[in-house]
């Protein structure tokens, strides 16, 4: 269990990657995502979550270097997480996509490259170039996002390597029971992406309830509620402020009670695209 900021799962290859870290969907390049990894890393955060979809990948690696460098921490000491978009899906062009971002980011290698989006008739492909790339020990770790049980167990059906990892919306509203059930089985780390629902489930009352109890915010509680889960988490914040605060989770424990109420919560209810329904 997660015990501090920089406490590990081990995935199914014996990769270590932390239960905890930021990510930067739509936040735009500049100084503020520059500033946010810098002061993530700063403040013991190890995992930093992008995508080439997102369009900052020059920025999130200049932060990473400047929280390297401002916390005199290694490149082995953090974890880096790109995606592959749906556009480049496809043996070459996936293995072209991982090099373009590596270029962008001013890495040599990252701890954990996704399949974005499951496009029907285009993600096995891509899956083979992730496992190239992966038996070149040119990526440490390999998964998917978005992808749903009948995802996987097609893609499980002719792969050589099994995902590592899935990265899917998560949170008190979509708790994603099955899939996560189906994920522990197979060995596959659950990792929430929108863990706070976009900010939708701040003023839960039910929610606030719990955080209140434990002299806590609501996010923290959410987050807690993650981890409590065994589902690695990586909340988007830009704000100094709100970085410190995501992370101040260790020091409280969600009772039993606490955490059913939360479950309860659930309606599969989505703020994202169904990945059964996309079109992009």
């Amino acid at each position: 269990m997660a015990k501090h900021l920089q406490s590990t799962t081990t995935l199914h290859n014996g990769v270590k990657m932390p239960w905890f870290g930021i990510g930067v969907f739509k936040v735009e390049e500049g100084p503020e995502l520059v500033n946010a990894v810098k002061t993530a890393i700063q403040q013991g955060y190890r995992s930093v979550d992008t995508a080439a979809i997102y369009e900052n990948e020059e920025g999130v690696g200049e932060g990473i270097r400047a929280g390297m460098e401002t916390s005199s921490i290694a490149r082995e000491d953090l974890f880096v997480t790109s995606k592959v978009w749906n556009a480049d899906l496809g043996y070459e062009s996936t293995i072209e996509a991982y090099e373009k971002s590596l270029r962008k980011l001013g890495l040599e290698y990252l701890d954990l490259y996704l399949i974005h989006w499951p496009v029907e008739g285009k993600f096995k492909d891509a899956w083979r170039a992730l496992e190239t790339l992966y038996k070149e020990g040119r990526v440490k770790a390999i998964g998917v996002s978005n992808f749903h049980i009948h995802h996987l167990e097609e893609l499980m059906k002719e792969a050589e390597i099994k995902p590592m990892v899935n990265q899917v919306e998560y949170h008190p509203r979509l708790t994603q029971h099955n899939l996560h059930a189906f994920c522990k089985e197979q060995g596959i780390q659950l990792e929430a992406w929108s863990p706070l629902m976009q900010g939708q489930l701040l003023d839960n009352n039910e929610l606030k309830e719990i955080a209140d109890r434990h002299g806590k915010s609501v996010a923290q509680v959410i987050l807690r509620w993650d981890l409590q889960n065994e589902v690695v988490t990586i909340p988007k914040s830009i704000k100094e402020q709100r970085i410190i605060e995501n992370s101040s989770i260790f020091d409280f424990d969600l009772t039993q009670e606490d955490m059913t109420r939360i479950d309860a919560l659930n309606e599969d209810h989505r703020v994202g695209p169904d990945p059964d329904n996309f079109d992009f």
